[in-house]
């Protein structure tokens, strides 16, 4: 459904809010190893999710990601996944056919329309702040 990078990218969002949450800032370094994902790799995704406004990146001895408070109220799982993956989720033919819509559907066409929709309710509707608190309490987990 999502991308890997976009997997990643909703994590890292997610272990950065809950740390917030505490005050802390964290680095790329606590990052990559809470969410299991190569550094490197996680750098970029952390970039581009800086870039999107979506995490605040603060440099030297004592910096690290954050995101403030009424960010993670406002910033919603859609955001993450436009700024990675864009809005192809949205368009996407179930089945992969370059072509597909009401007029020329493919089997899945009105069933994943329907999923489809529910998807970017639920995308567009959860914030970053209620997962993180999900987190907080100890009731979701990112790593098993």
């Amino acid at each position: 459904m999502f991308s890997k990078t976009c997997e990643y990218g909703i994590k890292a969002t997610l272990h950065i809010a809950y740390q917030s949450q505490l005050n802390n800032r964290i680095s790329l370094k606590d990052i990559a190893k809470a969410i299991d994902s190569p550094e490197a790799f996680t750098a970029k995704i952390l970039q581009i999710l800086s870039k999107n406004g979506i995490l605040k990146s603060t440099k030297g001895p004592t910096g690290g990601f954050e995101i403030e408070k009424e960010n993670r109220e406002m910033i919603k799982l859609s955001d993450i996944v436009f700024a990675i993956d864009g809005n192809e989720l949205y368009k996407g033919c179930g089945l992969g056919l370059k072509e597909c819509n009401s007029l020329k559907p493919c089997p899945l066409h009105d069933k994943f329309m329907s999923i489809r929709d529910d998807l970017k309710q639920m995308l567009e509707t959860t914030s970053i702040e209620e997962l993180a608190n999900g987190l907080n309490s100890g009731l979701s987990f990112l790593k098993r």
